[in-house]
């Protein structure tokens, strides 16, 4: 259940991602105009949900590890670039997105390892 909520989450931030333009964060992408970093950004989504999909489905124990690492690692990212001038998460509801999804990941994890 705990993995459920947050996929969830992460699925909610990635909508906030494109209200916030998140692109602009990254190296490739931030110089490109809105419309084809927009675009560009949201179609690098499609094989990053297919492959999680895929994941999820087949049940690999390993995929649950390596995608609770990346939530922590993300957050922690999230939390590094607080001042970065293109960072436009820095609002309650972005923040009630981001940071659950490391602790909940790290719950999450120290099942696996206990179970």
């Amino acid at each position: 259940m705990i993995f459920s909520i947050n996929f969830a989450l992460f699925c909610l931030h990635e909508m906030d991602a494109i209200r916030a333009k998140e692109w602009k964060l990254f190296i490739l992408l931030k110089d490109m105009d809105d419309n084809r970093a927009f675009k560009t950004f949201t179609i690098l989504h499609l094989p990053l949900y297919a492959i999680l999909l895929y994941s999820f489905i087949s049940q690999h124990i390993i995929s649950f590890i390596i995608i609770d690492v990346f939530l922590i690692i993300h957050s922690i990212l999230h939390f590094f670039f607080e001042k970065h001038p293109s960072n436009n998460f820095t609002n309650m509801y972005s923040r009630m997105i981001i940071y659950p999804m490391g602790i909940l990941s790290v719950l999450h994890l120290l099942g696996l390892v206990l179970s």
